[in-house]
């Protein structure tokens, strides 16, 4: 199974401000859809409850300490382990989304990082873990201009 973490961060390692992400970029949520189009997305419920929704085109697992917690058009597991093994079951692409403590637990067993750094400095309250780390190469690089410009990097899991 295919298993990859999504993400975009500031160049200060920020990627949210309480439930916010503090940037607009245009084409960068585009690149968001276009990488996890027809996958699985896994995250927590405070990154799903900002969205609001599920994004259209692909299935939504969230991972939530809430027993009760329920969302009739996606999947609630209690671990990202036990939503690892779900999705294993849908035979697609797995795409990790976040939030911060999420990225965490996930980065120790994803193959490929998918990371958008925004050239900008913001404030927030959730980091991205440190990133890239030694077990991780770059694999692909391309620089955007936009309303605000940023870089969009894939890292691949060293064999």
């Amino acid at each position: 199974m295919n298993i990859s973490i999504v993400a975009a961060r500031s160049l200060n390692g920020i990627i949210g401000n309480s439930l916010k992400i503090p940037w607009v970029v245009k084409g960068e949520q585009a690149l968001f859809k276009k990488i996890t189009m027809g996958g699985i997305l896994i995250m927590g419920r405070k990154t799903f409850d900002s969205l609001g929704k599920p994004l259209p085109g692909r299935e939504t697992i969230i991972i939530s300490r809430n027993e009760n917690y329920n969302c009739d058009q996606c999947k609630v597991c209690s671990s990202l382990k036990s939503a690892l093994v779900e999705a294993e079951k849908l035979k697609k692409s797995v795409f990790i989304a976040g939030g911060g403590q999420i990225y965490e637990l996930a980065l120790p067993v994803v193959n490929t990082v998918h990371i958008s750094t925004i050239e900008k400095e913001v404030s927030g309250d959730v980091p991205f873990p440190k990133f890239p780390t030694k077990e991780f190469i770059l694999a692909e690089e391309h620089r955007f201009t936009s309303n605000i410009n940023y870089i969009y990097q894939r890292f691949e899991r060293r064999k």
